[in-house]
């Protein structure tokens, strides 16, 4: 409950200011429509003013106030012509606008914001077609210029190096499928071909020779009995490739056992069993194999030249 204290006028002095009394009269309505069931019964039943009075009156002197009985007579009649109630504007165009004005600050930063998101939108947008396109231009660049002179370079500088007709074949054969994966748009599989022909550049640039192994400790030939014929024996002697700087290479060797490739650096060479035994007296005389290199591999050649007959085939494991 709103209240406001009534200065009290002493002898002599100047009465309060209408102001005041004003306040005071808008202080009664406001506890009024507090006391709304009982203003509400009050005022519908004519002569109750006097009743309402003294209850008004009751209550400002049980907070210590003293209020006139032309402030409480001025409250009631405020409160009976509706005064100092607020009663809203009825919707109307001129009411939105207004309501607009008035939340302008609110309305601009709300636009401020959209209008931020649709900008950012739009160039994020831009972007990725811009992306798109050069992506695209880049692809139809690589098929037409930057795949064609790597194939025809990296089939040149293995051409260069080629020292057989296997050799060359094997160029030309890499060459034509690169040159197929452009005519089909397909860049990734020209440059899988690319790759392959670097790899066979560096293939038949080295050399090496394959040498039996003859170190104390290690088998430098073994046999096996297979399992379709146990009648028969397989003879392998244990090689390793050494180039020639001294050091080992680990090469992908195909056991013909089970059919597996596995990368290592010493294998079984099948050889028949004349060269197995030639091997075996060779290490026997002095413990040492003198006729050690069973096969060189030269620059420009794929495959190593063997020096003593052998029967294809190899093993990895032992």
């Amino acid at each position: 409950m709103s209240t406001v204290a009534a200065p009290t006028a002493a002898a002599g002095q100047t009465p309060a200011a209408p102001l005041d009394e004003l306040m005071l009269a808008m202080d009664v309505v406001d506890t009024l429509r507090h006391e709304e069931g009982v203003a509400l019964r009050e005022l519908e039943q004519d002569g109750r003013d006097d009743n309402l009075k003294q209850r008004l009156r009751s209550i400002y002197e049980s907070q210590g106030l003293e209020v006139s009985d032309r402030i409480l007579d001025e409250g009631i009649r405020a409160l009976r012509e509706s005064r100092f109630t607020y009663t809203p504007t009825p919707p109307s165009f001129k009411r939105t606008l207004a309501g607009l004005w008035i939340r302008r600050g609110t309305i601009a930063k709300a636009l401020a914001l959209v209008v931020l998101l649709v900008v950012g939108w739009a160039s994020w947008s831009v972007w990725q077609d811009q992306r798109a396109e050069q992506a695209q231009i880049t692809a139809a660049r690589e098929l037409t210029e930057t795949l064609p002179r790597q194939i025809q370079a990296a089939a040149e500088a293995a051409l260069s190096e080629a020292q057989s007709d296997d050799a060359r074949e094997r160029v030309e054969q890499l060459r034509t499928d690169a040159t197929a994966a452009l005519s089909r748009s397909d860049a990734e599989a020209a440059r899988v071909s690319v790759a392959a022909l670097n790899r066979l550049t560096e293939a038949l640039r080295e050399t090496y020779v394959l040498r039996v192994v003859s170190r104390e400790g290690e088998q430098s030939g073994v046999y096996r009995i297979p399992d379709v014929n146990t009648g028969a024996r397989n003879y392998y002697l244990i090689v390793e490739a050494v180039k020639p700087d001294g050091s080992a290479i680990s090469m992908p060797i195909t056991n013909e056992e089970n059919n597996r490739t596995e990368v290592v650096s010493k294998w079984g060479v099948r050889v028949p069993k004349a060269t197995y035994d030639a091997v075996a007296r060779d290490k026997m005389d002095d413990g040492i194999i003198q006729n050690n290199v069973l096969a060189e591999k030269r620059r420009g050649s794929l495959e190593p030249s063997y020096r003593v007959s052998v029967s294809g085939g190899a093993i990895t494991k032992w």
